[in-house]
């Protein structure tokens, strides 16, 4: 660093202010400062040397630094700049010393040269060998190696410069000269660049040329006396729109949304794991065959990521389309650790130090695989309407997340997790039988008839692998600000932070489930329950005294009682026990038959029974009469022709896929409501689903056969005719003649 030559009338910069020195008092260590309109103020000489903002004014002209200009570093040089300006440092440097690199112990052979031997010239007598050494060289010779014109003027000059700024200082600087900019774009140009660039936003998207005549049309009627001539050309035009607004290859529509948000989003630096976790939904590129028909179906991949050690902390499969039950149950899944699953080794187990692996056992309950978990603290997602849903904002208020939706049709906001499915894709899915592809165009032959893998495999093989390659993987460009340049893997980020941060051990409780599903406000009727979205639901526990009385609830929805629902299965709902808050009842459908379960049905079955009851203009008193009809929706599912014994033709795959949909969504459901418990999800087999078609064939059978007993026909005895008891007991009655008798039997046989 330069000294500071403190003198009378030296002006110093404190603060961004200009201050002056009035005067110095070296025998008592202060100076004076000018604080303007005649007010001065004294500092001791310490105070201005330790100030961290203190720099000289007359800095900005002795070193060539015009304002508004940075200084030249090595950077701003080419390579062939910068060998050039390398060898006019190391003559300075001979000249200085003696010797090339500026020290006796890096020595080169031959040196220190005689002309140059420190112990026998001086610095002046070896500047003036030098100058002349460096003017015997053809010219051409010097200018190409960067040697011409330097005098012992020069020399002298250069040596001014610090060890660090000598190559930058010894460099042309023609090569780094500031910019000139465009000197004819005056004031009204840049008016009239601004208002073709607002008219452009609205209208179809046109040429550069076009806009060049615009911006010409806009001078010539707004500035009637600006000279045409002076108006810049066409490519002069083109250089400023890159340099201002930059390439506008985007569509006008998205040019249009981009101009309507502006650029007033907040900017969010993430500097922990969980400050903001990204989620998003694809289709996942393999077809993996479901688990009730073993038809080949396409189920949808969701993912959370971590924006700060890019892990991914939870996903989801799910069978043609995720719900918003699925979406909201995903930052619970974050919260909870992996549990091992079979067939994995112990280097997949809990390996981040700080927090042992037994201790985090002892909390989960469970070995915990290495995989991180926490609280999310902000939540960003598309516009999807399974994210934009109200069950998913209320499930992330009770977690405690923010919201950060991403801006419309700006999918650079999540890009990490954007890349995230790319990169899944091309390190996983590619490599498996049933991949499809990007396109329809690339897709195999017969990708359907290559899918081997169940629904519960894929889930398998997708967390064995997150857990072993993913959290593994160097991240390239992704490494921290506190370690620009260093390789880290999402394990080792999540490793640092927990040094530098700590690492909150906090596992939601089971109960979490339950608070997360869909909330009812509805009253308890005697001796019928509850009714949630058109069917009825009971359990003994609503006929005791405490539940018949209105609830004690206040507000908005006043003596009321809250019931949660999960529309994956539509058999059973959750009733939160008001006296003890951590106890749930189970409340059954009231219409299941007392022998025995039906099949599981989501909200889609629900809505199809509800639609034939009214198709049929029924009127039931009780949800008993409704089963038949639900049965028959069922029963449709799974017809004779695809029971084990028939070998019909087989029905439509799409009811197949609905079939299977219900029962993935049921298992589902049943393992987010017992995470600890249930472990992992079981990779099941193709061969589930006759258990589950005779399940309904029984339940239609026996329905059938109660009916078909009830309304059994019975030998009908026709009434009396009248009259028939008078002829019977009248005395006046004549028998009928022969004739009669045989003309009736004639009739009678006819």
């Amino acid at each position: 660093m330069p000294l500071l030559d403190v003198a009378r009338g030296l002006t110093l910069k404190i603060n961004g202010v200009n201050r002056t020195v009035v005067e110095v008092r070296p025998h008592l260590g202060q100076v004076v400062l000018d604080q303007g309109e005649g007010e001065t103020e004294v500092r001791t000489i310490r105070w201005l040397i330790n100030h961290p903002d203190c720099v000289p004014v007359k800095a900005a002209i002795t070193t060539g630094i015009a304002s508004g200009h940075q200084p030249v570093a090595r950077t701003d040089l080419s390579e062939v700049q910068l060998d050039r300006a390398r060898r006019r440092a190391e003559h300075v440097l001979e000249a200085e010393t003696g010797y090339r690199s500026g020290s006796p112990l890096r020595a080169r052979p031959g040196e220190p040269k005689p002309a140059y031997d420190p112990a026998r010239t001086t610095v002046s007598e070896r500047r003036r060998s030098k100058a002349a050494e460096l003017g015997a060289l053809d010219r051409g010779d010097a200018a190409a190696l960067g040697l011409l014109n330097m005098s012992e003027r020069t020399l002298r000059r250069l040596a001014s410069q610090s060890a660090t700024e000598l190559v930058t200082g010894c460099a042309d600087g023609r090569w780094t000269r500031r910019r000139g900019g465009h000197p004819s774009i005056t004031e009204e140009i840049r008016e009239a660049i601004f208002a073709v660039k607002r008219e452009c936003v609205d209208r179809s998207r046109i040429s550069m040329r076009a806009r060049h005549r615009l911006m010409h049309q806009y001078v010539v009627e707004k500035f009637p006396d600006f000279p045409a001539e002076d108006i810049p050309g066409y490519f002069t035009l083109r250089n400023v729109w890159l340099e201002w607004f930059g390439s506008d290859g985007g569509r006008q529509r998205y040019l249009r949304s981009a101009e309507a948000v502006g650029d007033t989003s907040p900017r969010v630096v993430v500097h922990r794991p969980g400050q903001v976790v990204a989620l998003d939904t694809t289709p996942l590129p393999v077809k993996v065959r479901e688990s009730v028909f073993g038809d080949p179906v396409t189920v949808m991949l969701t993912l959370a990521l971590d924006l700060y050690t890019h892990s991914i902390v939870a996903f989801r499969l799910t069978l043609v389309a995720d719900t918003s039950v699925d979406i909201a149950m995903l930052p619970g899944d974050v919260m909870m650790p992996l549990p091992m699953r079979e067939g994995w080794g112990g280097e997949m187990e809990w390996p981040y130090p700080g927090v042992p692996a037994s201790v985090v056992a002892e909390f989960a309950g469970h070995k915990v695989a290495a995989l991180p978990f926490f609280a999310p603290e902000t939540v960003t997602t598309d516009h999807g309407a399974a994210y934009k849903n109200h069950h998913v904002v209320e499930a992330e208020r009770i977690l405690g997340c923010n919201i950060l939706p991403a801006r419309t049709l700006r999918p650079t906001d999540k890009f990490a997790v954007e890349r995230a499915f790319s990169a899944v894709n091309s390190l996983l899915l590619e490599h498996l039988l049933g991949f499809t592809g990007a396109d329809v165009a690339d897709r195999g032959a017969n990708p359907e008839g290559d899918a081997v893998l169940t629904m519960s495999q894929m889930e398998d093989l997708v967390a064995t692998w997150v857990v072993r390659v993913w959290q593994n993987r160097v991240l390239g460009e992704y490494a921290p600000a506190w370690g620009p340049g260093e390789e880290h893997s999402p394990n080792s980020l999540f490793a640092a932070s927990m040094e530098q941060g700590g690492f909150a051990l906090q596992i939601p409780q089971p109960k979490l489930y339950y608070q997360l599903l869909r909330r009812h406000h509805v009253q308890i009727h005697a001796r019928r329950g509850v009714k949630i979205l058109g069917l009825w639901y009971h359990d003994p526990v609503l006929d005791e005294p405490r539940h018949q009385q209105p609830s004690a609830r206040g507000g908005k929805h006043k003596g009321k009682w809250v019931v949660h629902s999960d529309r994956r299965d539509r058999r059973t709902v959750f009733f939160q026990d008001a006296d003890d808050h951590g106890h749930w009842h189970v409340l059954r459908w009231t219409g299941l038959p007392p022998e025995g379960e039906i099949p599981a049905f989501s909200d889609r079955s629900v809505e199809d029974l509800l639609g034939e009851v009214r198709r049929r203009r029924l009127a039931p008193r009780s949800d008993a009469e409704l089963l038949p009809v639900l049965l028959d929706i069922l029963g449709e599912a799974i017809p004779v022709g695809q029971w084990p014994t028939q070998k019909a033709k087989q029905e439509s795959k799409r009811r197949r896929t609905g079939r299977s949909r219900q029962a993935a969504q049921a298992r589902a459901a049943e393992l987010d409501r017992t995470p600890a418990g249930g472990g992992p999800r079981p990779a099941g087999e193709v061969a589930e689903w006759p258990e589950q078609a005779r399940s309904v064939a029984e339940a239609v059978d026996a329905d059938r056969r109660r009916r078909r007993e009830a309304s059994a026909p019975r030998q009908a005895t026709p009434p009396p005719r009248l009259g028939d008891s008078l002829r019977r007991r009248s005395l006046f009655l004549l028998p009928p003649d022969e004739d009669d008798e045989s003309d009736a039997t004639t009739r009678e046989n006819a």
